[in-house]
């Protein structure tokens, strides 16, 4: 790397070439790179779905629940293990250690299940194994009206004809349906006429079922060929299904419609969609794996739009748009490093004065960026949050090295030197320093790649980005910088001036070295002044985002209604719109996880959740989006019988508490006890538990005396309850065939028969002596269970959802760690930290070592570079003079320390020794080449390298500046933390260090020599002289 930039400049012709197929990759890199939100991570999460219709949870926690935990719990690798819970459905997910292959780990669960699968009830439908998919959260969600269709009608266009087109879309990967109905033939038994033949519903439900079925009845040799043998037992319509004669066990014969009465109709519904109080049909579209969402999205677009031309009567209205803010935030990412990139160049040229030289400096920039989108390309990344961070924030260092080299050139140039002369001395002779800035950039950026935890997974993009740029930005700096400046720049004539603010500096420095004592306890009172500012810090995980979405979760209390909820969910959407700025509301109920958190536990969707997804104004036209959610929480607190949160789900704006323990009662009375003390905290959102949520339901006692007697048992009057209310399962329903699907006939009384315990008292329930009246075998009475169970780690858990509102994450947890309730738990209950909370202790502590790692490594490039132990010490002692600036920068700015500003740190790290790096090479280089005294030599680097230091600080801050302000269409929240981290600690570093490293140079020189004197008079003390005692 040395001698490459004389060889350079000697052969200008390969260096161009090379570039210029650099430049060729890399544009083609760029294009081929899919544009995405976050970038695609595989995560070792398991989810197990165990579904039994109408089953109570408590059933289904000793029955499904525990056999299943108990399976899962044996496999390897395993972290933890999540349950709940609900009405007919166990939803079990299997977290494991990142290290653990994805596919190994769905196969294990897989196995685990199958091994339980006889021990489970034999009704249980097969459980569905199945991975985490991040990348299935939906990015569009649309609402379809029509004047022409009915609800049913609509709901058959969204499931055949649209689903159909989107799922030929490349890059969709599921369409789900929102609302609407789903056809059925209903036969409504009439429980009186039942009762007189002494039939059950179980009875018929069966009965038509073997009658209404198209079955293989073997093969036949007619003539000279064979043929097949269908038996078609089947009907086309509902009036032919009622036309059916059916038998009885009682061995009678009846006709269907003396019984029932059988109607084509739709089946109960148990999910709506609402856009603006108006019901429609909703379905939601997310992307496959791998895919872009600005692609995809695209390609929706266009897809419905030719949908749309077909059918002139469908009206579709777009509800939730997770599209749109990843588009903004590539475009705005762009111009930020446009804006950066132009604002550096300016610096540069305000410095120089010199639009040649300044040309030089420019050119590096897009010829260290263009070829590390090759690098990207290869390494499999996308262009994300992630890797356009890492860009904007590479994009002020990138020009650094251009203009160290194109500096020291000018310098040489004012010497009287020809620019060909110039560049070949100036190159050679700053050569190390480049490459020794660059490497321990690299050596701080590279072990962010390799950080352990979910962090870890985000990051690893981060770090290859950000060191292939700085590495393409090295070879730019050492070949076509001084090439270009060998051909380019012409001799300079005019005598140079100093600028007036270098006899001020250099006084300044001679200050310091003469009063090394006063500098250096100053420099320590500033060190332990900033790590006292940490405390004043908030801490958080990721800082809220500010995109124009948000939603408000309900939720009703257990055994509420469609209907209910319904009623709920307009009247708060009534009191939202009153809300200013709120432009839309779209509801769901029932179903629908646009906008959800893709981390939490979601379960089954319920009749009694409502999801109103509010699109906000645009960013430009109102204030941030924390305190309009706080007006919308002040607008939904009238609203009675009903839990409410505010806020998408998965953008950090929660803290979720949990207390887990064996002893359910224990575990509500401090439950209790715990929610009373957390509505004490200042500043709060709502305080939703899961402890309270009990449901009323039908408890059927069998008298066994009687039941044994007349020959009943338990399972049959289960049956018998379930088909004559419910109807029998999906999979023991007879079906309807029509041209493209099959309509299922559900058999079960008629909807008034289930408002009248009488009624169902009266039922007839099979025995071995004839059929028997329900009420005389068992009794019918209303009692109470818990509608949710949650586990966590195989015991049972309360989970407490606290909306942050806009608190940072930190705080609140430390707070809670306080409370008396938490500190005076029974026994056998603890606290447990899951979600946001335990993803940030573990980036804390990896971003720790990743900081540590990157110390080291700079360590041992520069002490491989400079052939010396002890110098590489004073170039790290700029180290600790950046925080302060960082922390002030953050206080001043009023932003978190979280995981933005951590990369901010850890970019400072890298710049604050590459300014050090700059000093105390030239004055070795001063001392060792000139024979220079240490006084001289130190005057001589400050006198030759503020210059150089202060272009590329200044460079470096102007190329953030945008970021830190925030200018533009992208979302600031995420990145100007980090942008204000970087520039108030390349402030701070700066100046300090180019006061303070001089006299840390001095002390450890005069170590340096105490050190060899004690080693020469070790060596000269005579081997065989006895030693003298003092």
């Amino acid at each position: 790397m040395m001698n490459v930039s004389s060889w350079s400049i000697k052969n200008p012709i390969p260096a161009v070439m090379l570039f210029v197929l650099l430049t060729f990759a890399g544009m083609l890199s760029f294009n081929a790179m899919k544009v995405q939100n976050f970038p695609d991570i595989d995560l070792p999460t398991v989810s197990i779905t165990a579904s039994l219709p109408g089953a109570a949870p408590g059933q289904l926690e000793n029955d499904v629940a525990r056999k299943l935990e108990n399976a899962v719990a044996t496999l390897q690798g395993l972290k933890h293990i999540y349950t709940k819970v609900q009405d007919g459905v166990v939803t079990l997910t299997a977290e494991f250690r990142l290290e653990k292959p994805v596919q190994e780990a769905v196969d294990d669960v897989r196995s685990a299940v199958q091994r339980v699968r006889a021990d489970l009830p034999a009704d249980l439908r097969d459980p569905i194994v199945q991975k985490m998919d991040l990348a299935g959260q939906p990015v569009l969600a649309y609402t379809i009206s029509s004047a022409r269709m009915d609800d049913e009608a609509l709901s058959w266009f969204v499931d055949n004809t649209v689903a159909r087109r989107l799922l030929a879309v490349k890059g969709v990967g599921a369409v789900n349906r929102v609302g609407g109905v789903t056809r059925e033939v209903r036969v409504a038994l009439d429980p009186q006429t039942l009762q007189a033949l002494g039939a059950t519903a179980a009875d018929v439900s069966r009965q038509l079922r073997q009658v209404q079925t198209e079955s293989a009845g073997g093969r036949t040799d007619l003539g000279t060929g064979e043929q097949p043998v269908r038996t078609l037992g089947t009907v086309g319509t509902a009036q032919e299904v009622a036309a059916l004669e059916i038998v009885l066990q009682s061995g009678r014969t009846i006709k269907l419609s003396d019984v029932a009465t059988v109607s084509d109709t739709v089946a109960e519904p148990r999910a709506a969609a609402l856009l603006n109080g108006k019901p429609v049909v909703g379905f939601e579209v997310s992307r496959s794996r791998g895919e872009s969402e600005v692609a995809v999205g695209a390609a929706i677009v266009k897809a419905l739009d030719e949908l749309k031309a077909q059918h002139p009567d469908v009206e579709l209205t777009q509800a939730f748009d997770f599209v749109t803010p990843v588009k903004e935030e590539y475009d705005g990412s762009l111009k930020l490093l446009y804006e950066g990139a132009i604002l550096a160049v300016l610096v540069v040229w305000l410095f120089l004065r010199d639009w040649r030289a300044t040309f030089v400096s420019a050119v590096a920039l897009p010829m260290s960026v263009i070829p590390a989108f090759v690098g990207m390309y290869l390494l499999g990344f996308s262009i994300n949050v992630v890797t356009l961070l890492a860009m904007s924030l590479v994009i002020g260092i990138l020009v650094d090295d251009a203009i160290v080299e194109v500096e020291n050139i000018v310098r040489h140039l004012r010497m009287g030197k020809s620019p060909y002369q110039a560049a070949m001395e100036a190159a050679d002779e700053i050569g190390l320093a480049v490459i020794a800035t660059t490497f321990t950039l690299i050596a701080v950026f590279l072990p962010t790649a390799f950080m352990s935890g979910v962090a870890g997974k985000f990051f690893k993009q981060f770090g290859w980005t950000a060191s292939l740029a700085v590495f393409a930005s090295l070879v730019v700096a050492r070949v076509l910088t001084p090439m270009m400046a060998a051909y380019i720049l012409k001799p300079i004539v005019t005598a140079h001036v100093e600028p007036g603010w270098m006899k001020t500096y250099l006084r300044m420095a001679g200050w310091c070295m003469k009063h090394r004592f006063s500098t250096m306890v100053m420099a320590t009172l500033f060190f332990f002044g900033s790590i006292a500012l940490i405390p004043l810090l908030p801490t958080g995980f990721i800082p809220p985002d500010d995109n124009s979405q948000t939603q408000v979760y309900l939720e009703l209390p257990p055994g509420s209604t469609l209907a209910q909820t319904l009623a709920s969910a307009e009247q708060a959407r009534a009191m939202i719109a009153k809300v200013e700025h709120v432009k839309s509301v779209y509801t769901t109920i029932g179903g629908g996880s646009a906008g959800g958190d893709p981390f939490a536990m979601s379960g089954a969707a319920e009749v009694r959740k409502a999801t109103l997804t509010i699109l906000l104004a645009e960013r430009s036209d109102r204030p941030r989006k924390q305190g309009i959610e706080n007006n919308i929480r002040a607008a939904l607190e009238p609203l009675p019988g009903v839990r409410s949160k505010v806020g998408l789900g998965g953008s950090g704006e929660k803290y979720v508490l949990v207390l887990t323990g064996e002893d359910p009662n224990a575990l509500q009375a401090a439950a209790v006890a715990v929610e009373k003390d957390l509505r004490t905290i200042p500043g709060l959102g709502q305080v939703a538990s899961t402890a309270s949520l009990i449901r009323p339901e039908i408890a059927v006692r069998p008298d066994f005396a009687r039941a044994a007697d007349q020959g009943v048992t338990s399972a049959a009057i289960g049956e018998t309850l379930r088909i004559a209310t419910q109807g029998d399962y999906d999979v023991g329903l007879a079906k309807l065939n029509l041209s493209q699907r099959q309509v299922p006939i559900v058999v079960k009384l008629a909807d008034e028969a289930r408002k009248d315990l009488g009624v169902l008292e009266r039922l007839a329930v099979p025995g071995t002596r004839g059929p028997v009246m329900l009420g005389q075998v068992a009794t019918l009475e209303l009692t109470g269970g818990p509608a949710v169970i949650d586990r966590y780690d195989r015991s049972r858990n309360i989970n407490f959802e606290i909306e942050l509102s806009g608190l940072p994450l930190g705080d609140v947890a430390a707070a809670v760690q306080e409370l008396p309730a938490v500190k005076n738990l029974p026994a056998g209950v603890k606290v447990v930290e899951i979600g946001d909370a335990e993803v940030m202790g573990e980036l804390f502590a990896s971003f720790g070592l990743a900081m540590l790692t990157g110390v080291l490594c700079i360590y041992i490039v520069l002490v491989l570079l400079f052939k010396d132990f002890l110098h590489p010490v004073t170039i790290l002692a700029a180290l600790p003079l950046a925080l302060g600036g960082a922390f002030v920068g953050l206080l001043m700015a009023q932003k978190s320390f979280s995981m933005p500003s951590l990369i901010g740190l850890i970019m400072l790290m890298g710049v604050a020794t590459k300014n050090s790096i700059l000093l105390v090479e030239y004055a070795i280089v001063a001392r060792r080449d000139q024979g220079m005294s240490r006084w001289d030599a130190l005057m001589d680097a400050c006198h030759k390298r503020a210059r150089p230091i202060i272009m590329t600080t200044i460079a470096m801050g102007a190329g953030m500046l945008p970021i830190a302000i925030g200018w533009g269409a992208a979302d600031p929240s995420f990145r100007s933390p980090m942008a204000v981290a970087v520039i108030g600690g390349l402030i701070t570093s700066t100046v300090l260090s180019l006061l303070v490293v001089p006299v840390v140079f001095t002390y450890l020189d005069d170590l340096e020599l105490w050190l060899k004197r004690m080693a020469g008079k070790l060596r000269r003390a005579p081997r065989d002289a006895t030693p003298q005692t003092p």
